[in-house]
């Protein structure tokens, strides 16, 4: 008899006494931890994104183009990445060098490339986490793993949710998920902190209210 087998014969001994007819235990789970209005939900998302390290920018739709513009500027880049979905206004008080994400764009030359810059499908406030989905204005999940840094738009409030059940809720699980919980960093065994090793070193996430 092998591990296997010992294992699974382990588990029909245990289930011998069930009642067939068991049905599951329905669990009520909580899906929010307190109550919050919209504007401290959003004030939430904004204080652990900045926890993890995430520079957090605020503007309105107007602001939004030259905030953008002034995020490349100061990091210098001569290069963004552009998802094929983006909202070109976005990009529109740049002349940043474009570059489209392409399937067939190989490893390095994405790493050539200086800055990407997306939307977003959902930005979760108890974790401070984005999560994209691969939707047109996102691209695919490359183009943010790959450059070194990425500036992310959230519309606030509509694409702010509360916790992780209420974020599932707005999702597609077929979809190529992408959960971000601050820039990329590890650290080894004595806790030395090293970024970028998985994703961008720096994240910009730009929280966008209304006009």
């Amino acid at each position: 008899m092998n591990s296997r087998e010992r294992i699974l014969g382990r588990v029909r001994r245990a289930l011998a006494d069930a009642p067939a007819d068991e049905t599951p235990i329905a669990r009520d789970y909580l899906r929010e931890h307190g109550t919050r209005t919209v504007a401290e939900t959003v004030e939430l998302l904004a204080e652990n994104l900045a926890d993890y390290r995430a520079i957090v920018h605020r503007t309105d739709e107007d602001g939004l183009a030259g905030l953008i513009a002034g995020l490349l500027n100061r990091r210098g880049s001569a290069s963004v990445l552009v998802p094929p979905g983006l909202d070109e206004r976005w990009l529109a008080a740049t002349g940043v060098t474009r570059v489209a994400d392409r399937a067939e764009s190989t490893p390095g030359e994405l790493d050539r490339v200086d800055s990407v810059v997306t939307a977003c499908a959902v930005a979760i406030a108890e974790t401070g986490t984005i999560v994209l989905d691969g939707s047109p204005d996102q691209g695919r999940r490359r183009i943010t793993l790959v450059p070194d840094h990425h500036v992310c738009v959230v519309r606030v409030p509509d694409q702010v949710v509360s916790s992780v059940p209420q974020g599932l809720g707005r999702l597609d699980p077929a979809r190529p998920l992408t959960w971000i919980s601050g820039p990329s960093a590890t650290s080894d065994i004595e806790l030395d902190r090293v970024e970028g090793v998985h994703g961008p070193r720096t994240l910009e996430v730009v929280l966008v209210g209304g006009a």
